[in-house]
């Protein structure tokens, strides 16, 4: 659980501050923004039906976390917005699979 709460700690500041020098469209952030909902229902879920936040460490979550830290430093680098395209499909089926595994009760806490 603390190594959970570290990732996500860890998460938050590298956001705060690489957020003024990253220009994504609109739509990239949006599609973050819809990310991040469904990382909080999953714990909305995770609180309703275990009453405790669920962090599963999925292979998918391990790799989008990879692909942070190589890719937000690459996509500055060739000021490309193609490896956060890459990261953000990756997220999504990531957040996608850990509330099916929270709501089939594959990942218990």
């Amino acid at each position: 659980m603390i190594d959970s709460l570290a990732d996500l700690v860890f998460v938050i500041c590298c956001c705060f501050k690489l957020i003024p020098a990253l220009a994504f469209p609109k739509w990239l952030w949006i599609w973050g923004g819809v990310i991040v909902a469904i990382k909080v229902i999953n714990q909305i879920c995770a609180l309703v039906m275990y009453k405790k936040c669920v962090f599963p460490h999925t292979i998918a979550n391990k790799v989008t976390g990879v692909l942070l830290f190589v890719g937000v430093p690459l996509t500055l680098f060739l000021e490309s917005i193609v490896p956060m395209i890459v990261i953000t499909i990756v997220a999504t089926f990531a957040a996608v699979q850990e509330g099916h595994f929270i709501r089939t009760g594959l990942e218990k806490p």
